[in-house]
């Protein structure tokens, strides 16, 4: 069944223009699916002019189809409920409501014949209607059964539909870029993609199939659209969500694409931070497809070198944050990786940053850094460094910014633990007063907002220090967080109050 993210509409606005299709329905309920012509006869111009505009309202349409398609989604989910509670004057209006709204909807968005579609949706208004009018048990479980059939067969043949109608419209979109010699329209063009992309990856989906991502590649490799590059890798990152554009990408060249921006002298700080994202985006660990990119391996030294050069020289937050975070990715992506960004001099570059307040400026910055300098530290010894990140508190009581905050202690702790198996690390690591914080950590909910993750990894290094340095503890400190079990320790840190540090 159809599905879509928040449409980017004003509220009022949007509340407007759903009524006007609710009542187009109601109006058709009551008169039991007699039109009205006066209306039908509106309808009929309103589509006329609609299709007579030029491809800049291209987007309107757009917008117009997701509306109707998730009312359509919302009835026949009523429909399926309604029909299991058999509220069969209930059921009858639903199919009216979905009749009515695919007949609009197929008369104004599809160029196809979908006269199957609404037979069948006639087939329930006949059915559901039949079954208003008798008493009989054994025939409307019969009938209860067959709906639910027919009722099915719609909800796939409606999905279908509405991919296909939206395929159509999208690749509207991508001829005004391809074909279009005008920089407004092709910015336009490529505006509308992205808008699209925030309703969802079902949407990112259909956009990767009808060709976006080669469409916008082949906009990064002409000079002469170089005031488009940025918007243009901002929208490809968008569709690079999902498994079609990662391998849309990787069919077209598009990591060395990616690799000659980045290293380009003469491309503009902000087409290379978009270039970062994209990077970001495709090496997300969440994506099985990125074990596929035999040709991001051979771009690999030139990208870790561009990235690492702006997060070295990143005017601002947001562009030292799509920068970390591609190479927080990458380092999960490749243990290769590692390896060159120790020889690039990374880690004392991204700690230089962290005290940087205009490079890094919230909590989701030093998450990056400190996931680097995590899978850094199997080849590293940057113990003492992350004793910066184990003192980050949130400037705000912002939960994402709080949740971010417990990443980067849980993170630094869990770090600091793996390092201090190395006696020389740990006694750094001591000298430099690691253990106080620690405790600290353990004792003081408020200090880790009462993250249990944190307090674990704040447990785990704890006990590695305290293993080769049992006397920097106090006795109830050893009594309490070292001696009893993990889990013991655990539960007592866990139920206290703000504390006796």
């Amino acid at each position: 069944m159809f599905t879509t993210g928040a449409l980017q509409v004003d509220s009022v606005q949007r509340w407007m223009e759903d009524l006007r299709l609710m009542a187009e329905v109601e109006c058709m309920c009551v008169l039991q699916s007699k039109p009205l012509s006066a209306e039908e006869d509106e309808l009929m111009v309103e589509h006329t002019q609609t299709h007579s505009l030029s491809h800049t309202h291209t987007r309107a349409q757009l917008q117009m189809l997701l509306r109707r398609a998730l009312l359509v989604s919302t009835e026949l989910g009523k429909m399926f409920s309604r029909l299991e509670r058999k509220r069969w004057a209930r059921v009858h209006s639903s199919a009216l409501r979905v009749y009515t709204h695919v007949n609009t909807l197929l008369s104004q968005h599809t160029h196809t014949n979908e006269k199957p579609l609404l037979e069948k949706c006639m087939e329930l208004n006949v059915i559901t209607e039949r079954c208003l009018h008798t008493q009989d048990e054994y025939f409307l479980r019969s009938m209860k059964e067959a709906i639910h059939e027919i009722l099915t067969d719609v909800s796939d043949s409606f999905s279908i539909t509405i991919d296909r109608a939206l395929a159509n419209e999208i690749q509207t979109l991508i001829r005004q870029m391809e074909d279009s010699e005008s920089i407004c329209d092709i910015s336009s063009a490529i505006t509308d993609l992205l808008s699209l992309t925030q309703d969802g990856p079902q949407l990112c989906s259909i956009i990767a199939k009808e060709g976006a991502v080669v469409s916008l590649l082949k906009i990064c490799r002409q000079d002469g659209f170089s005031s488009l590059y940025a918007p243009a890798l901002r929208t490809l990152a968008s569709i690079c969500c999902v498994e079609e554009g990662v391998h849309q990408l990787e069919q077209v060249d598009g990591i060395l694409c990616l690799a000659e921006i980045l290293t380009d002298a003469d491309s503009g700080e902000a087409t290379r931070a978009e270039a970062a994202a994209v990077i970001a985006q495709i090496t997300s660990p969440h994506h099985s497809s990125t074990q596929h990119l035999a040709s991001f391996l051979e771009s690999m030294h030139d990208i870790l070198s561009a990235l690492i050069h702006l997060c070295e020289s990143a005017s601002c937050g947001e562009v030292f944050l799509l920068a970390s975070a591609a190479l927080a990715n990458i380092t999960f992506f490749d243990s290769m990786a590692c390896e060159i960004l120790l020889q690039l001099n990374a880690v004392h570059i991204l700690l230089e940053a962290c005290r940087d307040r205009q490079r890094v400026d919230t909590p989701y910055s030093k998450d990056q850094v400190v996931t680097i300098l995590a899978n850094l530290s199997v080849l590293e010894q940057c113990t003492a460094d992350l004793l910066v990140l184990l003192n980050e508190k949130p400037a705000s009581s912002s939960p994402s910014e709080s949740a971010a905050c417990e990443r980067v202690q849980q993170k630094a702790a869990v770090t600091l633990a793996r390092l201090s198996r190395e006696p020389q690390l740990a006694q750094r690591a001591i000298q430099l007063r690691a253990v106080p914080r620690l405790i600290e950590l353990c004792r003081s909910p408020g200090e880790r907002n009462n993250s249990d993750s944190v307090l674990v990894a704040c447990l785990a290094a704890l006990r590695r220090l305290a293993s080769e340095s049992p006397e920097e503890l106090e006795p109830a400190d050893h009594q309490q967080l070292i001696k009893p079990r993990l889990v013991d320790s655990f539960l007592l840190c866990s139920n206290m109050e703000e504390s006796f540090v």
